[in-house]
C-alpha cells in the first residue's frame, strides 16, 4: 500500500484504489504508526498522541479497540502487529510519503555537484506534498514544523540547482510567493536577486536587496549577511558568471538525420533558417544539435524566449544570453543600439528558440540584426514562420515510423534497462503521431506499465502522459501542456474551425471543410492553422495530428449528420465513374477519404439505417476494387439487423449489396444467399448498380438458371452486358468449351474498351492470355497478361493483380523460367495475404509448390501444398484450389517414388472435383491419375481430360511427360483407341479409377 501524511491522510492500494481508514481517531492513530513505519511504537506514545497529557480512563482498552478496527480497514493489504513493546505497521518506510520525501531530499543534496540530477530529485521530493504536514494529528506540532522547515529548505536547494542550470526567469513568481511566507529568509532574497538578474532585470534585483535590508533592520535590527551584500555589489558592477552558450543535453539524439542534413546544407548560404512544426516535434533539440554541429562555442548563442512575456523584452533576453548585463537601465532603444553595436563585427550563430508567442517582435528584431550585423546568422524555432524576406523554412514533421521506434526504445531503456522491444511499440508511436515529446513521455510510463497496458490506454493520452521531466519548463512537462500552449496562441475563429475539423477522421479537402464545418470562407483560417502548425496540408488535403485532434475534440460541436451527408453525396457522385475511363482519379479520391467514409457509414448505421444502405451501395464496388470488402462483414451485419429482413422501398439493390457484404465466405450462410435470391428474383430492374451481378456471382457461384434474369437486370448498360459476356465466358470455360469461351471474352473486351473500365479489361485479358498459352502462343499470352497487369496495377486492385501475377507465373513456369515464376507467385502471395483473401493465398502457395517440385525440392513443395490446403475456405471457388493442392501432394509423393500414396492423393482430388463449378477440376484430376496408371488406362484418362477441357493439354510439363510415357509404351493405334474411348466416357472415365 501507499500512504500519504504530507497533506490529508491518504491510503491507497498498490493498484491505486483508495482505502478509507475511518474517522478522526483512527486517522490520527494510523498517522502516528506511519511516522515510525516499520518500527514499533509504544502504547504510551500512541495514547499520548491520541488523547494528550490527560488520557481518559480505559485509554489502553480503547487503543486496542482502535487498533482492531484499523486492522480490519487495512486488511488484507497491510498488517498491524502487536509486539511486547507496542504496535508496528508492517510496511516499508518508502511507502510513506514523509519518509520518501526525506530520502529523495537527501539524494538531491548529495547530488549537488550535478545540478540537473539534484533539481530532478528535489522536485520529485516536493511533488509528494499535497497540503500541510500531519493535518490529521493536530497535537504533533513539533514534527509538523520540522517537516515544513525541511520542505522550505528543500525548495531552496531545488531553486539553487535550477539557478545553476540557467532557469532563473521561470523561478521569479515562485520565489516571490515563498518570500511572502518567509520574509526573513536571506537565502530566498539572494535567490530572487539572482533569478531577476538571469531574466535581464537587474534593476528589480537591486530593489529586492533594498527590501531585504529594510525588512531585516525593522524586524531583527540586523544588516544583510556578507553573502547578500557581495551579490548586491556584483549587481552594481555588472559582473556575470560564465554561462554555457548552448544547453548541455542529457539524452542521446535519435533520428532527424534528414533535417540535420538539410540545415547543414542551407545554413552556410542562408542567414535565417526557421524550424517550424507542431509542439512536441523536437524543434528545440534539433536546433541545439544543429548549432552544436555547425558552430563551436562561443560562436553559437542560445536564447530561450518561452519565458519572455513581452515583445519589448526580447532584446534583453538576447543580451542576457550573450552575458551583456550592464546598461540595462537605459531605455529600450538604447539597449537595442547597444546590442547592434556589440554584434556589428561579430561572427555568431544566434539560436532564437520558441518565437511563436512573440512572432512579430521576434521577426522585427531578426530583420534588424540581419540587416545591421553581416556576421550574424539566425536559427529560429517557431510554430509558424517569422515571415520576413530571406527566411528559409525547415519543416520539422513528426518522426517517421523507424526513428520513432528507435527513440521509444532508447528512452524506454532509461527506465527499464532490460526492455528489448515489443510488437506494439510501433502502434504506440503511430498513435502518438510520431511526436518525440509524446513518445518520450510514453516510454517513461514503462516504469510502471506494460507495453500492452500503455497501448490500451492511449485513448486517454492526456491523462496517461501527464508526468514529465520536472526540470523542464511547465509547458514541456506534459502532453496537454504542450498542446494548450499552442491552443492559447490561436484566435477564437481559429479555435472554432479547429474544433469543427475534428469531425474528419482522415483529413479533408477544402470542399469538404466548406460543406461540413458550416463556416463561411474557411480557406484563410485554414491557412493560418497550417502556418501555426496546428494543421498539416498536403496535395490539397488538411489534416490534424491525432493528438491535436483529441484535444480540440473535447469541446467540438456535433457535426456527425453534416459529415455523413457530405460523404454520402460524394460516394453517390463517384459511383458511375468507378466503372469508366475516370476510374483512377475517383478511386484515388475515395481512397483518400476512406477513413471518413467509414466514419460516415458507422454514424448512419446507428442513426439512419436507410442512409447507411444508400452509402454502402456505391461503396461496395470501391471496396471490391481495393480488396477491402471482407473488412465490412461486421458493419454489414449490424446494418442488416437495424434494417430488418425486408429491403426498404427503392433500396432493393443497396439491400442486396449489404447482404453480400455480410457474407463471411465461410460457406455457412444459406439464409443470406436465399434472401438475396428472393430479392433479385422479384426485382424489376434494370439495375442502377450493375456490379450487383459481379458480387453476387462471386458470392453464390455460377448458376446457368439465372442467365435470363441477369440479362433482364442488366438492361441497356453496356458495362453490364460486357460483364454478362465475362460470366458466359467463364461458364463456357468451366464446361470445357474453350473456343466459345474465348469468343465471349473477346466480345467483352471490346465492350470494356468502349467504356474504358480497366477492371473489366483486365478480367478479359487474363483468360484470353491463358487461352493463348494453351495453344502454345507463349509470347502473345505474356503480352495480353502484361496489358492486364498494367491496368490492375493502376487500379491498385490487389485481388486482380494477384490473379494476373499467378497466371503470368504459370506461363513462365511452363516455359522453364522458374526463378521469375517464383518471384511472381511470392508477390501474388503478399498481395493476397494483405487483402485478406485466403483462396488467393492458397493459389499462390500452390504455385510455389509447383515451382519447388519441378525444381526437385519435394520437401519445400510439400510445405507449400499443405499450407495451401489450410488456407482454402469453405466456399464454391475453393474447390478448384483444394483439388490442385491435393494433386500437388500426389505429384510430390510420385516424385519421391511413393506411387501408392500418390494414387491416394489423386483419388481424393478426383472425388472432390465433382463438386467444383465445372469440368476443369475433373480434367486436372484425370491427368494426375494418368501419371500413375498403366499405359492404356493413362491414355484413356488423358482422353477424358481433353474432352472435359475441350482441348488437349500441351503446355503443362507434367501432362506432357505423362503422354510421352504412355505413347512410348503403346502402339500409336492402341494409344489413339484408348484416348478416344476416354473422350467418349469423359467424367465416367475419371470416376472409374
Amino acid at each position: 500500500m501507499r500512504f500519504g501524511i504530507l497533506g490529508p491522510l491518504e491510503v491507497r492500494t498498490d493498484d491505486g484504489t483508495p482505502v478509507d481508514p475511518g474517522g478522526p481517531r483512527p486517522r490520527a492513530l494510523l498517522t502516528l504508526l506511519l511516522l515510525d513505519a516499520g518500527r514499533t511504537v509504544s502504547a504510551e506514545r500512541l495514547v499520548d498522541g491520541l488523547y494528550g497529557a490527560r488520557p481518559p480512563a480505559g485509554a489502553a482498552n480503547a487503543l486496542q479497540s482502535q487498533i482492531s478496527r484499523l486492522r480490519r480497514r487495512l486488511a488484507p493489504h497491510t498488517e498491524i502487529e502487536a509486539t511486547p513493546a507496542g504496535y508496528r505497521i508492517v510496511t516499508a518506510p518508502d511507502t510513506v510519503d514523509a519518509h520518501l520525501f526525506e530520502q529523495l531530499a537527501a539524494q538531491g543534496r548529495a547530488a549537488a555537484a550535478d545540478p540537473r540530477q539534484a533539481a530532478a530529485r528535489l522536485a520529485d521530493a516536493l511533488a509528494l506534498w499535497r497540503g500541510p504536514a500531519l493535518p490529521d494529528l493536530p497535537d504533533a506540532r513539533a514534527e509538523a514544523a520540522r517537516l515544513e522547515e525541511l520542505r522550505l529548505s528543500v525548495s531552496q536547494d531545488r531553486i539553487e540547482a535550477e539557478l545553476a542550470l540557467g532557469g532563473g526567469p521561470g523561478l521569479v513568481p515562485e520565489l516571490r510567493t515563498l518570500l511572502a511566507a518567509h520574509p526573513l529568509s536571506e537565502r530566498l532574497y539572494g535567490q530572487l536577486m539572482r533569478a531577476l538578474r538571469a531574466d535581464g532585470r537587474p534593476a528589480e534585483a537591486l530593489a529586492v536587496y533594498e527590501q531585504a535590508r529594510r525588512t531585516l533592520a525593522d524586524e531583527l535590527g540586523a544588516d544583510p549577511s556578507p553573502e547578500l551584500a557581495a551579490l548586491h555589489l556584483e549587481l552594481l558592477r555588472g559582473a556575470e558568471p560564465e554561462r554555457p552558450r548552448l544547453p548541455a543535453q542529457l539524452t542521446r539524439f535519435v533520428g532527424r538525420e534528414p533535417e540535420l542534413a538539410r540545415i547543414a546544407a542551407l545554413l552556410p548560404d542562408s542567414r535565417l533558417l526557421t524550424l517550424t512544426g507542431p509542439g512536441g516535434a523536437g524543434k528545440t533539440r534539433l536546433a541545439i544539435e544543429a548549432a552544436a554541429a555547425l558552430a563551436s562555442d562561443p560562436a553559437a548563442c542560445f536564447v530561450e524566449l518561452a519565458p519572455v512575456t513581452e515583445g519589448g523584452r526580447i532584446v534583453y533576453a538576447v543580451l542576457a544570453a550573450l552575458g551583456m548585463r550592464d546598461g540595462f537601465r537605459s531605455p529600450a532603444t538604447d539597449v537595442t543600439d547597444r546590442l547592434l553595436t556589440a554584434l556589428e563585427d561579430r561572427e555568431l550563430l544566434l539560436v532564437l528558440d520558441n518565437c511563436e508567442h512573440l512572432v512579430e517582435d521576434a521577426a522585427r528584431l531578426a530583420s534588424l540584426l540581419l540587416s545591421t550585423c553581416p556576421g550574424v546568422r539566425i536559427l529560429a524555432t517557431s510554430r509558424e514562420s517569422l515571415g520576413i524576406t530571406g527566411e528559409v523554412l525547415v519543416p520539422v514533421p513528426p518522426l517517421p515510423a523507424e526513428p520513432a521506434v528507435r527513440l521509444f526504445l532508447d528512452r524506454a531503456r532509461a527506465v527499464r534497462p532490460d526492455f528489448d522491444g515489443h510488437a506494439r511499440v510501433a502502434d504506440v508511436c503511430a498513435a502518438l503521431d510520431g511526436l518525440p515529446l509524446a513518445i518520450e513521455l510514453a516510454a517513461a510510463r514503462l516504469r510502471t506499465l506494460t507495453p500492452d497496458e500503455l497501448a490500451d490506454r492511449l485513448d486517454d493520452r492526456f491523462r496517461l502522459l501527464s508526468r514529465g521531466d520536472r526540470s523542464k519548463a511547465p509547458r514541456h512537462r506534459t502532453l496537454r501542456a504542450v498542446v494548450e500552449w499552442s491552443w492559447g496562441l490561436l484566435y477564437e475563429e481559429e479555435r472554432e474551425l479547429a474544433r469543427r475539423l475534428t469531425v474528419f477522421a482522415g483529413g479533408a479537402s477544402l470542399e469538404a471543410v466548406e460543406a461540413v464545418c458550416g463556416l463561411p470562407y474557411p480557406e484563410d483560417v485554414l491557412a493560418s492553422l497550417v502556418e501555426k502548425s496546428l494543421v498539416e496540408v498536403s496535395e490539397g488535403r488538411y489534416r490534424m495530428l491525432e493528438t491535436i485532434r483529441a484535444f480540440a475534440a473535447e469541446e467540438a460541436p456535433d457535426l456527425g449528420d453534416a459529415h455523413a451527408a457530405y460523404f454520402l453525396r460524394l460516394a453517390q457522385r463517384a459511383e458511375p465513374h468507378l466503372r469508366g475511363a475516370e476510374q483512377l482519379p475517383w478511386l484515388a479520391r475515395l481512397a483518400a477519404e476512406r477513413a471518413d467514409l467509414d466514419t460516415a457509414l458507422s454514424h448512419l448505421v446507428r442513426h439512419d439505417p436507410a442512409g447507411a444502405l444508400r452509402l454502402m451501395g456505391p461503396l461496395s464496388w470501391f471496396w471490391r476494387l481495393r480488396g477491402v470488402h471482407g473488412e465490412r462483414v461486421a458493419t454489414a451485419r449490424e446494418l442488416l439487423a437495424a434494417v430488418g429482413e425486408e429491403p426498404p422501398p427503392g433500396l432493393e439493390e443497396e439491400y442486396v449489396l449489404c447482404e453480400i457484404n455480410a457474407l463471411s465466405g465461410a460457406g455457412e450462410e444459406p439464409e443470406l444467399i436465399a434472401r438475396v435470391d428472393e430479392v433479385l428474383g422479384t426485382y424489376r430492374g434494370p439495375l442502377r448498380l450493375p456490379y450487383v451481378l459481379v458480387l453476387w456471382a462471386v458470392a453464390a457461384g455460377p448458376r446457368p438458371a439465372t442467365d435470363d434474369r441477369a440479362l433482364a437486370l442488366a438492361g441497356g448498360s453496356s458495362w453490364a452486358h460486357a460483364l454478362l459476356d465475362v460470366g458466359l465466358g467463364f461458364r463456357a470455360q468451366f464446361a470445357g468449351r474453350p473456343r466459345q469461351a474465348e469468343e465471349f471474352f473477346t466480345r467483352a473486351l471490346r465492350g470494356y474498351r468502349t467504356t474504358g473500365d480497366r477492371w473489366g479489361l483486365a478480367n478479359c485479358l487474363d483468360p484470353l492470355g491463358m487461352f493463348a498459352h494453351a495453344r502454345g502462343e507463349t509470347e502473345r499470352a505474356l503480352r495480353l497478361l502484361d496489358e492486364g497487369l498494367a491496368y490492375v496495377r493502376e487500379l491498385a486492385a490487389p485481388e486482380e493483380t494477384a490473379d494476373l501475377l499467378r497466371s503470368r507465373a504459370t506461363v513462365l513456369l511452363h516455359r522453364g523460367d522458374t526463378a521469375c515464376a517464383v518471384g511472381h507467385f511470392e508477390e501474388a502471395l503478399a498481395l493476397a495475404r494483405g487483402a485478406g483473401l485466403p483462396d488467393k493465398v492458397a493459389a499462390a502457395r500452390r504455385g510455389l509448390g509447383d515451382a519447388a517440385r519441378l525444381s526437385g525440392d519435394t520437401a519445400r513443395a510439400r510445405v507449400h501444398y499443405e499450407s495451401a490446403l489450410r488456407e482454402c475456405a469453405a466456399n464454391w471457388f475453393s474447390v478448384g484450389e483444394t483439388v490442385r493442392a491435393l494433386i500437388g501432394l500426389g505429384r510430390t509423393a510420385a516424385a519421391e517414388g511413393h506411387t501408392e500414396e500418390a494414387a491416394d492423393w489423386f483419388g481424393q482430388a478426383a472425388g472432390l472435383a465433382g463438386e467444383g463449378p465445372g469440368d476443369l477440376e475433373l480434367a486436372d484430376a484425370a491427368e494426375a491419375l494418368a501419371s500413375v496408371a498403366a499405359p492404356e488406362r493413362a491414355a484413356e484418362l488423358l482422353g477424358a481430360a481433353a474432352a472435359l477441357r475441350g482441348a488437349g493439354n500441351t503446355v503443362d510439363p507434367d501432362v506432357v511427360r505423362t503422354e510421352q510415357q504412355a505413347r512410348a509404351e503403346l502402339s500409336a493405334t492402341a494409344y489413339d483407341k484408348a484416348f478416344e474411348q476416354g473422350c467418349a466416357l469423359r467424367a465416367a472415365a475419371v470416376s472409374e479409377r
